[in-house]
């Protein structure tokens, strides 16, 4: 079993939307079971088939919560000492060297990674690209939308 890294916020995420499964809407599901059940014939019981749906949903979720979980490697940055260098949940200052434009990123998990909110996932080309560079290198980073050059403007582990 392969650790992963994630953050302290999300792991701190992970756990409480485990404790809301298992806590709230899994007695809400079987509820809603047991009401449909109250209702005779199972076979064209469209109630009862929703709610095992949404119980097998809900039951997988809480297995991938659980597998996460068990193979985190919780990483707080704010307890590194800052060399400049980019690393798995720093943010990064960049300016696109095609466009001028000014951007930073967070470097966080896959259950993180929210591009909207400039969270991006480690394994991203763009994660990939600027982990291990350092404040000052110039960076050039195959994308989907094609290469892009960046300058690292500074690295903070906020």
């Amino acid at each position: 079993m392969e650790k992963e890294p994630i953050t302290l916020n999300c792991y701190k995420k992970l756990q409480e939307e485990l404790i809301f499964l298992k806590e709230k809407k899994r007695p809400k599901i079987i509820e809603a079971i047991s009401e449909a059940r109250s209702h005779g014939d199972l076979k064209e019981n469209a109630e009862y088939h929703a709610a095992k749906e949404e119980q097998s949903h809900n039951e997988g979720r809480i297995a991938e919560i659980n597998d996460i979980i068990s193979r985190a490697n919780i990483i707080d940055v704010t307890k590194i000492s800052n060399e400049g260098k980019v690393i798995f949940g720093s943010t990064v200052f960049l300016e696109n060297l095609d466009t001028n434009e000014k951007i930073n990123y967070k470097i966080v998990c896959k259950n993180e990674a929210d591009i909207k909110n400039k969270l991006i996932y480690f394994q991203s080309p763009i994660g990939k690209g600027l982990i291990g560079k350092k404040k000052n290198d110039l960076v050039e980073i195959n994308t989907p939308a094609g290469v892009k050059n960046f300058e690292i403007k500074d690295v903070k582990y906020i």
